[in-house]
C-alpha cells in the first residue's frame, strides 16, 4: 500500500520540476528570440491552460521564429501552414485520397495533426478555411468524411496575424475569435534589443537554423502534464471568483463596448489566472494573478463602440479602467 505522505511529496517533486523546466524555456528561447518575455510566458500559459494563441504584431518582430523556438525547446511536433486566399479546408485537415493499388480511399492526414500549429497570416484565407479550425481547436479532432479523428496530445494552434495590412485580408469572427486563449501583442523592439539583434545577425546568426544557435530541448512532453495537473490543483477562493466575474461583469456594462466578455471568457480568465499563480511559485490565486493576464486574455473578447474607437479608445484602455474601478477582494 502506497504511503499518502511519500505520495504527496512525490507529485510535490514532480511540479517542482516540470516548473523548473518551464521556467528554463525563457533561457532556451531567448538563445534566438531577443525582449519577447511577455509573448513567451503567454504561450506557456496557453499551453498548461490547453488553449489556443493569436499572435498580433507587425511584419518581421519574430512571431513565427518565436512559435519555432518555443517548439524546438519543448521537444515538440510542429508545423507550419501560410494562409493564403486560395487555401482550402481541405489543405488543413487532411483528405481522403485513392489509392489505386488498393483501389480504396486512404485519409492523408493535414498539417493540422502535430502538437504545435502555426496558423501563419490567418486573417488572410477566406473564412471557409478559417472555420476548419473550429472544430480542431475546441474539439481536438477533425471529420472527414464523417468521421472523427482525434488530433495529438498536446495540441495548440498559434495563429499570427498583422494589425496594419487589411486589404485583401478577412477578418476573424467573434465565435473564432473567441476560441482563442489569449491574444499576446508583440510589440517592436526597444532600441538596445534591436542593437542585439543586429549584432547576433552579424556574428553569423540564422534563424533557420536553431540547433546551430544553440537551441535545445529543455522540458517536454511529460513535464507539461506533470504541470497541468499541478495547475488543475491550485486554489481559487470564492472571492476570487467573484472578482473574475465582477470584471467580464463589467464589460458588458461598459459604454464604450458594443460586445462585453461572455461566460467562456471569465472562465478563460479563471484557468489563465491559475497557471500564471502555478508558475509564479504558488498554489493559491491572488487579485494581483488576474489583472497580470486579464489584459491578454479579454482584449479579443470585446467590441468597441465605432464612435469610441474614432476617439481613440482601445480595448486595452477599456479593460484598464474597469481594472481600475472594480473593487478588488482583501
Amino acid at each position: 500500500m502506497t504511503d499518502p505522505t511519500t505520495d504527496n511529496a512525490g507529485r510535490t517533486g514532480e511540479a517542482g520540476d516540470a516548473r523548473a523546466s518551464l521556467e528554463a524555456l525563457r533561457a532556451e528561447i531567448a538563445k534566438a528570440v531577443v525582449g519577447q518575455d511577455p509573448a513567451v510566458t503567454g504561450l506557456v500559459v496557453a499551453l498548461l491552460c490547453r488553449g489556443h494563441v493569436l499572435l498580433e504584431g507587425v511584419p518581421g518582430v519574430a512571431k513565427t521564429l518565436l512559435v519555432r523556438t518555443l517548439a524546438a525547446a519543448l521537444e515538440l511536433d510542429t508545423k507550419r501552414v501560410q494562409f493564403t486566399p486560395d487555401l482550402m479546408p481541405s489543405d488543413v485537415t487532411g483528405s481522403l485520397v485513392y489509392d489505386t493499388r488498393t483501389a480504396e480511399f486512404s485519409f492523408q492526414p493535414g498539417p493540422v495533426f502535430t502538437n504545435l500549429l502555426l496558423a501563419d497570416e490567418i486573417n488572410r484565407t477566406p473564412p471557409k478555411t478559417q472555420s476548419s479550425l473550429l472544430e480542431a481547436m475546441e474539439e481536438r479532432q477533425v471529420t472527414v468524411d464523417g468521421t472523427p479523428r482525434p488530433l495529438p496530445e498536446p495540441f495548440l494552434v498559434a495563429a499570427t496575424q498583422n494589425p496594419v495590412e487589411y486589404e485583401g485580408t478577412y477578418p476573424l469572427p467573434e465565435a473564432q475569435l473567441d476560441r482563442f486563449l489569449v491574444k499576446l501583442t508583440v510589440p517592436l523592439p526597444s532600441r538596445q534589443d534591436e542593437i542585439d539583434v543586429l549584432t547576433r545577425h552579424t556574428s553569423g546568426f540564422n534563424p533557420r537554423d536553431l540547433r546551430a544557435a544553440g537551441v535545445r530541448p529543455v522540458a517536454g512532453a511529460a513535464d507539461l502534464e506533470a504541470a497541468r495537473a499541478a495547475v488543475a490543483t491550485t486554489t481559487v477562493s470564492p472571492e476570487i471568483t467573484a472578482y473574475v466575474v465582477d470584471i467580464c461583469r463589467a464589460t458588458r456594462e461598459s459604454p464604450s463596448l458594443t460586445l462585453g466578455v461572455s461566460p467562456r471568457g471569465a472562465t478563460a480568465l479563471l484557468a489563465t489566472s491559475r497557471a500564471w499563480a502555478w508558475l509564479t511559485g504558488r498554489d493559491y490565486v491572488i487579485p494581483d494573478d488576474v489583472k497580470a493576464l486579464a489584459l491578454p486574455t479579454l482584449r479579443h473578447r470585446v467590441q468597441l463602440r465605432p464612435e469610441a474607437e474614432m476617439e481613440g479608445v482601445t480595448a486595452d484602455s477599456v479593460i484598464n479602467a474597469i481594472l481600475a474601478h472594480v473593487p478588488v477582494p482583501r
